[in-house]
């Protein structure tokens, strides 16, 4: 299993039902490919950079997780065609999964 983080923006005026159903659906595509959760949060409702599909806020779940490869293309298939979704971006933080173990960074430099 590989490591990665996923952020959707949602539509701010889909109410909390239906910002719930898309985390649902967000989790339970990880998890039924056999995905662990390792951490979920909701960032709350945010003013975008620029205007997408005409909206000028949005609200931001940030999900981090454990994953199949083919795990993750069905959760961002089924995100792409959900109209509650304004956007979404995927990133593999760790090539091998292991627990507790801290994300990889590049040490700062000495000054």
């Amino acid at each position: 299993m590989r490591r990665y983080e996923t952020i959707v923006i949602v539509r701010p005026g889909a109410g909390e039902t239906e910002f719930s159903s898309v985390s649902d659906k967000v989790t339970g595509t990880i998890e039924g490919f056999g995905g662990l959760i390792v951490r979920i949060d909701r960032w709350g409702l945010k003013k975008l950079a620029y205007p997408i599909k005409k909206e000028a806020q949005g609200d931001f779940l940030y999900v981090e997780y454990a994953g199949l490869p083919e795990g993750v293309k069905e959760m961002e298939r089924l995100i792409r065609i959900d109209d509650r979704v304004l956007k979404f971006m995927t990133v593999k933080t760790q090539d091998v999964f292991t627990p507790d173990a801290p994300k990889t960074e590049e040490p700062a430099e000495p000054e």
